[in-house]
């Protein structure tokens, strides 16, 4: 009967909790704001490669929904999109998530526009020019994550 007791009653089981220190390092979010298919068929795979989670927007009404849904690690946002440009999906976004405003890296075919260039000096933001190459954009990528990092800490 004992052993009959034994084999109707196993022992419990043991379970292990993984810790965010054995995961690991969780990827990094990226949302692109861009309207330009063909540059979002450059962006997303190289990101992608470059181990980052990427969804993309192509306007800034899009780009408003998705950020109200979650929050990203960084917002890689074309100026000049259609339903909301980049400087007013910018000022949306400060007014309902302000924590992710220094998590912004601005993109422009137009160097030298000054509605753009006042912009992004008046918000000490960071732009870059389009065609702008891959190693800069991951360069300024690492930049933009070390400093909210710092400033988290």
């Amino acid at each position: 009967m004992a052993m009959l007791k034994k084999f109707c009653n196993p022992p419990p089981e043991k379970v292990h909790e993984v810790t965010e220190e054995e995961l690991g390092p969780q990827p990094r979010k990226i949302l692109i704001l861009e309207d330009d298919a063909t540059l979002i068929e450059v962006l997303r795979p190289f990101l992608e490669s470059q181990s980052f989670l990427v969804k993309t927007a192509e306007n800034g009404v899009e780009g408003l929904k998705k950020t109200m849904a979650e929050d990203f690690d960084i917002i890689l946002c074309d100026m000049l999109m259609p339903n909301l440009p980049g400087d007013m999906f910018y000022l949306a976004v400060n007014r309902t998530k302000p924590h992710l405003c220094k998590r912004f890296i601005f993109m422009t075919g137009y160097k030298g526009d000054p509605r753009w260039d006042s912009f992004v000096r008046q918000i000490g933001g960071i732009m870059l020019w389009k065609p702008f190459e891959l190693h800069v954009l991951l360069e300024t990528i690492q930049l933009v994550l070390r400093k909210t990092q710092a400033q988290s800490a």
